[in-house]
């Protein structure tokens, strides 16, 4: 009887409380709209999700699940334990708030009299949860206003549903998703009986230590007749709950575009990317990696662009578990371009008409003097191959041709011409770089590398790229000369020139017209691959994001297998084809001298175009071409100085010329002589067979040993 006054006392107060209005609650639809999940979305191109990334630090909350995708077995043990007559009342159950007041009467145990609706009402406002530990009678009020307001206007799977995804199970679990997920590492339709105890045992409770949890679930379980024993329950709980949450995000494809995209304020986005090409480009980046690891090669990134638009289709930043660090972005990361600047060189020479495709370039040994020392450029295999057409130098990728063409155009408009192409880590000036430019000593990154390459595909026209599919992007603007872009894109295709460094059979040599450039770093620390189609441009880069060099990893066989595949996955359903020279390429036959290259048809520029090239050499005034004129030579004090010899050479070689060293004549061998060398300064003299002076240096020969 005093329970039952108690009751009733408690429900004469609340009826009697004035100016309170009957609480006002969204509806279900709104609930669901404004579910706020922690995981952003990637979406790629197609609508399909490819990256979930984490944006909320205080809680784990996955997208809302409906009622028909949870399991039946936690639907009914939640009913069970927290409202078992949940569907025969209307929000607030009169017999439990009875039974709650006379337990609460006439024991220390307390209990409880809410139910699943007065609960989910509390969980969407958070005034009507208990501040201190229990609800006065005004705040019990509110919250059974609340409850017969969701039951007047929610069905009750709508209410069923919106408790399981607004409950928190554990720590920073909320959700029904985000808990099986989590904790299970299973979808809530799987959820088996024994998993569904523990769960409902944890809403009452979410920080219940393992063994509390676990008791209650077994005594649940007993009260619903599940066959799990206790002792499974408590396995169960030991192994779920006595760790972190493991909630391995579903898509995990694009981390590094998530990251750039996906925020707070925005936490779904379509990006740019074609899912199944980026598939593509990391799974193969990985199998590379994998190959190349013998190699000293641990990191690399792709990035796949479309030629029009600027959309990036494909963006790997790094080879994911086989990187030597998996966070950092190789599509942005700075690194040596080696030989891939030598198109936009040749590209300037030929717009400025200082060259043409078919000129003839010096590949003989050069020497330099720098105000950072004498330099020396070398071709890759070590080799020289005399008098060469730009078409070969450009396409065989020669070194110290590129550097006589670097001399041609000056290393400061190189540089300004850099930069108008978007290269924004070259940010000195050409005295930094010096003539090392021509074979790519300064940084760049792979986004500005494809994308000055796409400015090539389009016919000198650039513009930005974009990760968003129809983003409002500024007009192109031209930065190269049509007709000279068009001409090294010929070069860059022609696989016959390029035959003399990498020979016919090789991933360069496509079925598809293709136009693509490798290139090497100093000390093999940076191998690229960057190439393009008529319609998709792809580069490719490998190496150690720590700067170790690899060993034994050439141009074809590091980036270029990446780039074949990425590109033949472009072109799996399309045939590439080769632009159409604009009207001011003219198409003319050319001879060379013999010895220099067959006869072959020829692209000109109007106006630069001719019929003969000859090679001038063999009626060339020989040159002192070793040393360099104020060249400072070493000796070295560990070698006995009588061992040590200078070789005196001159380009070309005239047997009847010969050597005059401060005014003393030296025997020469074939234009060469080799002297045993002195301290101090010398002059040195090439005289012809009549003894007329023909061409003269001055060096220095420094650390002579003492007297």
């Amino acid at each position: 009887m005093i329970a039952l006054r108690r009751l009733g006392a408690w429900v004469t107060a609340a009826a009697l409380i004035t100016g309170l209005a009957e609480a006002a609650v969204p509806s279900f639809e709104m609930v669901r709209a404004s579910y706020p999940v922690s995981e952003g979305v990637l979406l790629d191109r197609h609508g399909a999700i490819i990256h979930e990334l984490r944006l909320d630090a205080r809680r784990r909350v996955l997208p809302w699940t409906a009622l028909d995708a949870v399991s039946p077995a936690l639907v009914r043990a939640l009913v069970r334990a927290e409202d078992k007559r949940f569907h025969d009342h209307g929000g607030v159950d009169w017999v439990a708030l009875a039974a709650s007041a006379w337990q609460n009467a006439f024991s220390s145990t307390r209990r409880g009299g809410s139910t699943l609706t007065m609960q989910l009402a509390a969980q969407l406002d958070p005034a009507l949860r208990p501040a201190a530990g229990r609800r006065g009678l005004a705040e019990k009020w509110r919250q059974m206003q609340a409850a017969w307001e969701i039951e007047r206007s929610w069905t009750k799977p709508q209410i069923l549903e919106a408790y399981v995804n607004l409950a928190v199970y554990r720590g920073e679990l909320t959700g029904i998703r985000a808990a099986s997920r989590g904790l299970f590492a299973k979808e809530p339709s799987g959820l088996d009986e024994t998993d569904s105890l523990l769960l409902v045992a944890l809403v009452r409770a979410p920080g219940a230590p393992v063994a509390a949890a676990a008791q209650r679930a077994c005594k649940l379980g007993s009260t619903l007749g599940v066959r799990a024993s206790c002792a499974e329950l408590q396995a169960l709980a030991d192994a779920s709950l006595g760790r972190a949450p493991r909630l391995a995000a579903e898509a995990n494809l694009a981390p590094h575009v998530a990251w750039q995209l996906l925020s707070g304020t925005e936490g779904r986005v379509r990006s740019s990317l074609d899912g199944e090409l980026q598939r593509i480009a990391a799974t193969e980046l990985q199998a590379q990696l994998g190959q190349l690891a013998g190699s000293s090669v641990s990191d690399g990134a792709v990035l796949a662009v479309d030629n029009a638009t600027g959309e990036v289709l494909a963006y790997v930043g790094n080879g994911a578990a086989a990187s030597s660090a998996r966070y950092v972005d190789g599509v942005r990361a700075p690194r040596q371009a080696g030989s891939t600047l030598k198109p936009f060189l040749y590209e300037q020479a030929l717009e400025q008409r200082l060259l043409t495709a078919a000129s003839l370039l010096d590949d003989s040994p050069v020497n330099l003097v720098t105000p950072a020392g004498l330099y020396v450029p070398q071709n890759y295999d070590k080799e020289f191959h005399g008098t060469v057409t730009v078409r070969t130098a450009l396409g065989a990728s020669l070194n110290v041709p590129a550097v006589r063409t670097l001399m041609l155009v000056g290393t400061d408009p190189f540089v300004s011409r850099l930069q108008s192409l978007g290269f924004n880590q070259i940010k000195e000036d050409g005295d930094f770089y010096g003539y090392s430019l021509a074979l790519g000593s300064a940084e760049v990154t792979l986004w500005e590398l494809v994308n000055a390459y796409r400015t090539l595909a389009n016919g000198g026209m650039a513009s930005a790229l974009t990760l968003r599919t129809k983003a409002a992007m500024p007009p192109p603007s031209r930065v190269l000369d049509s007709a000279a872009a068009w001409i090294v894109s010929d070069i860059l295709s022609d696989r016959t020139s390029r035959s003399l460094t990498f020979g016919l059979d090789n991933p360069l040599a496509t079925p598809y017209w293709s136009a693509v450039k490798t290139g090497t770093s100093k000390d093999m620390r940076d191998n690229w691959c960057v190439g393009f189609s008529d319609r998709y441009t792809v580069g490719v880069w490998v190496g150690n994001f720590g700067g170790e060099p690899m060993q034994n990893v050439s141009g074809v066989s590091g980036a270029a297998p990446v780039w074949r595949a990425v590109m033949d996955a472009l072109h799996a359903g399309s045939v590439s084809r080769r632009p159409s020279p604009p009207a001011s390429v003219l198409s003319v036959r050319v001879d060379f001298g013999a010895g220099v290259e067959p006869a072959r048809q020829e692209w000109f520029l109007a106006g630069t175009e001719t019929s003969v090239v000859q090679s001038k050499t063999a009626l060339a005034t020989p040159r002192i071409a070793y040393p360099a004129t104020g060249a400072v030579i070493a000796l070295d004090p560990d070698i006995p100085e009588a061992r040590q010899r200078v070789v005196f050479r001159m380009q070309p070689q005239v047997a009847a010329y010969r050597w005059r060293l401060d005014a003393r004549n030296l025997p020469g061998l074939s234009g060469e002589a080799m002297w045993a060398p002195r301290g101090g300064r010398h002059s040195l003299q090439l005289v012809d067979a009549e003894g007329r002076l023909v061409d003269r240096v001055e060096f220095e020969v420094r650390g002579a040993a003492r007297p």
